[in-house]
């Protein structure tokens, strides 16, 4: 049999430039997260992460202003998580924003 046609069943090889550059994006987001500032990091990564990744921020993160950033940025997909955190701090800065962008969202 002849090597003329791809196998289906095969597993389909890696390019090992796209392994090189994802070890060196991982390698340079560690150093920024142990050698720089972590809260400016999340930040930064908030604004490509996924809708789960930014969901858990707004609940979850240390730091205030990440969570601000990721309520910001949460859409009609996640009202149920903005109603959550309205739901469990009412008075805060945080459940202020939060109610803000359920009103922008609606």
């Amino acid at each position: 049999m002849s090597n003329c046609c791809s196998d289906p069943t095969e597993i389909p090889k890696l390019d090992p430039r796209e392994l090189v550059r994802e070890q060196t994006r991982h390698g340079d987001l560690l150093r920024e997260l142990f050698t720089g500032d972590p809260e400016k990091l999340m930040l930064h990564e908030l604004r490509e992460a996924s809708t789960y990744l930014r969901e858990l921020a707004a609940l979850r993160a240390h730091y205030d202003s990440v969570r601000l950033a990721a309520i910001a940025l949460l859409d009609q997909s996640s009202i149920s998580v903005v109603q959550r955190i309205i739901n469990k701090e009412p008075e805060t800065e945080i459940g202020k924003a939060a109610a803000a962008q359920l009103q922008k969202i609606q």
